[in-house]
């Protein structure tokens, strides 16, 4: 289970990149403070806002840490097919009284400009979501000491990064909260994918370099269920909204353990790309008819998000889960990462005990 990615940090547990101010310089360094890898998620950031953060999270903290950058994504939304949408959504902007976001708003989410930065003042890791970098970027990185990963949904797309040079897959399953990190955006596949066990199994068949898992995993028993599968190290996401150090909104962090929030599902109803959240109403009422659209739904809906958040109304807001989220605990990020590996250390003994001699 040695490889430079799991080298750098006490424990095999990473704390997922979660754009929208969940996993900010706090909950890094508190998770890397603990012997775990922290994350900070550069998308949806200007480069400065990006450079920023690394700069208070290395005040915080002397321990590894990753940036995670979203990839410049290819225009292909049908302009009529937004608009249609822009109309639908008319009645959300007059009950929050605030106007829809033009679908034009930016561009690339200022990609190269991050490359920039992350290779004049390198960090431990970078991982990319939405897509694989070229080939002299990755070398670049792996010139600049830094190590990369990939995030990957399918063994087809593991090969590539592969191929590509990057040091790591990490490797989706379905369950995942969040953003479906495919690395093309397949309307046909908005509500199938594959479960991250299966998904292990095939990628640990057709790459050669180590796999972080992610998707679903709340418990320590989960961790070594991962592990033996083949993964080198896991990454959560839901687990860590809880904690205290997450950035995330306070009604978010309450819905998921909320009964009135009882599932999640895929939908493109807040960014126009497939994302595991929690049902609520907005993605009841629009989930259905968003087009395919990203990030131009993404823009469009921002202020709507922000006004229901500004409300209190949980209702209106994108409450980004995988699908353990009821197991979630509210414990400092610290205390986490120690019971975690607790748990990891007696599934491992309790396998053995089992194992026949």
């Amino acid at each position: 289970m040695s490889s430079e990615l799991t080298d750098l940090c006490r424990y095999p547990i990473v704390q997922a990149p979660m754009a929208g101010g969940a996993s900010g310089p706090q909950l890094a360094a508190a998770v890397a403070e603990a012997g775990g890898l922290g994350f900070l998620a550069a998308g949806y950031k200007t480069a400065d806002g990006m450079y920023n953060e690394i700069k208070q999270l290395r005040r915080l903290t002397g321990g590894p840490f990753g940036v995670n950058l979203f990839m410049p994504q290819p225009v292909l939304a049908d302009p009529s097919a937004v608009e249609v949408y822009r109309h639908q959504l008319a009645g959300e902007a007059a009950w929050y009284e605030t106007p829809l976001g033009d679908p034009d708003s930016s561009g690339d989410d200022g990609y190269e400009a991050k490359v920039a930065i992350l290779l004049e003042d390198p960090v431990p890791v970078v991982s990319f979501t939405f897509g694989c970098p070229t080939r002299d970027t990755l070398d670049a990185f792996a010139r600049a000491g830094t190590h990369t990963v990939v995030t990957v949904t399918s063994a087809e797309e593991a090969q590539s990064a592969q191929w590509a040079g990057a040091d790591t897959v990490c490797v989706q399953g379905v369950e995942a909260g969040g953003h479906q990190s495919t690395h093309r955006d397949d309307p046909q596949l908005d509500q199938t994918g594959t479960g991250l066990l299966s998904l292990i199994a095939q990628v640990r068949e057709t790459v050669q370099i180590p796999i972080l898992a992610t998707g679903g995993l709340m418990r320590g028993a989960q961790l070594a269920a991962v592990l033996a599968a083949g993964a080198d190290a896991a990454q959560l996401g839901t687990a860590f909204l809880a904690c205290p150090e997450s950035g995330a909104h306070l009604l978010h962090k309450q819905a998921l353990t909320n009964p009135l929030f009882v599932r999640t599902e895929l939908t493109r109803a807040f960014s126009g790309r497939p994302a595991r959240g929690l049902v609520n109403r907005f993605v009841r009422e629009h989930g259905p008819y968003a087009p395919a659209a990203y990030p131009q739904v993404h823009y469009v809906t921002s202020g709507l998000r922000r006004a229901a958040a500004r409300a209190g109304d949980a209702q209106g807001m994108a409450l980004w889960a995988g699908q353990g989220h009821r197991m979630a605990r509210e414990l400092p990020a610290g205390e986490l990462i120690e019971l975690l590996a607790a748990e990891l250390e007696a599934a491992r003994v309790a396998l053995s005990m089992r194992s026949p001699r």
